[in-house]
């Protein structure tokens, strides 16, 4: 009986630790996830479709070289036409272009503004910005050009500047601006030789300067 049961033991088998399975080997490289400030999908979402898109920014591609992808401003009267009609000179002409014009009813007009402008220097050293009191000045000179028309009855040695009221500065307008300015008749009484204008000007689509101004124009 010991017999047997020795020889049920050494026959019976042993039982060996398992060999851990190898790991799969991934052969495809690994990124570290990068966070992108104003995406609008993550860098390894399904959206991506290739690693040029991942290390690319979010402006847009575009064939077209950015030097010819803006057109330019639309001439309609240049800065000889508007000396005709202003009699304003250096260095208080602020007016360099009309790009779309209403006789009598409203103009659309554009100043761009330099670091050559005489007023940068004083306004200020360290941080150049065009004053508030010239931007306003700049719009009722695109006002005269409304109004300094034999069609309203104006007369450029009898125009002047009146009044201003309900003007707000939104932004400030620095070196390098395009200042794009539209003045549009409200009101006129021309027995008494009063125009209610309203104005506003723009940099890149913004409002920038508002408000309404009143000009006295005389006859010839």
């Amino acid at each position: 009986m010991a017999a047997s049961a020795l020889s049920n033991r050494l026959v019976s088998p042993i039982s060996l630790p398992s060999k851990p399975k190898p790991k799969a080997i991934s052969l495809q490289p690994k990124f570290s996830l990068v966070k992108f400030p104003n995406t609008r999908f993550h860098p390894l979402s399904r959206k991506t479709t290739s690693l040029t898109t991942f290390c690319s920014s979010d402006a847009p591609q575009h064939d077209t070289p950015i030097e010819l992808r803006y057109p330019a401003f639309p001439t309609v009267m240049d800065i000889n036409q508007i000396r005709d009609i202003l009699p304003h000179r250096f260095p208080f002409l602020l007016v360099d272009r009309v790009i779309e014009y209403n006789p009598g009813v409203s103009a659309v007009a554009i100043k761009n503004v330099t670091i050559n402008d005489n007023f940068f220097p004083g306004h200020f050293p360290e941080r150049p910005i065009m004053p508030g009191v010239l931007m306003v000045e700049a719009m009722a000179q695109v006002g005269g050009l409304v109004m300094l028309q034999p069609e309203v009855g104006g007369s450029r040695e009898n125009f002047f500047f009146a009044g201003i009221d309900k003007v707000r500065f939104r932004k400030p307008v620095i070196a390098g601006d395009t200042l794009v300015m539209r003045m549009t008749l409200t009101k006129l009484q021309k027995r008494f030789g009063i125009a209610k204008m309203e104005g506003k000007a723009y940099v890149g689509g913004e409002v920038v300067c508002e408000g309404e101004f009143l000009m006295a124009m005389g006859s010839e």
